[in-house]
């Protein structure tokens, strides 16, 4: 009997690895388009404005992909409770 109260206890607390699963999901496809986007307007602003040079596609490409992980730590963040701060 105890021994099926600390399998029930260890079900609820642990986490489901399909909903991490599914969260990772979200996180890496979001980290793959939000870098994209910054690698697009990094060369057209290299090509338009700045006569092709590389760094407006390096910048795009680090504003991507501080972006995705900026929305990947909030995603994270908000299952465990950690960003529920109140005023």
């Amino acid at each position: 009997m105890a021994e099926q109260q600390q399998q029930a206890q260890l079900q609820v607390t642990a986490p489901n690895k399909s909903i991490l699963n599914d969260k990772w999901d979200v996180v890496l496809s979001n980290l793959l388009v939000k870098s994209g986007l910054g690698f697009g307007v990094g060369v057209v602003a290299s090509v338009l404005i700045f006569k092709r040079r590389a760094f407006p596609v390096w910048l795009g490409i680090g504003f991507g992909l501080g972006r995705g992980y900026a929305e990947g730590d909030a995603i994270f963040r908000s299952a465990a409770g950690l960003r529920t701060s109140k005023a």
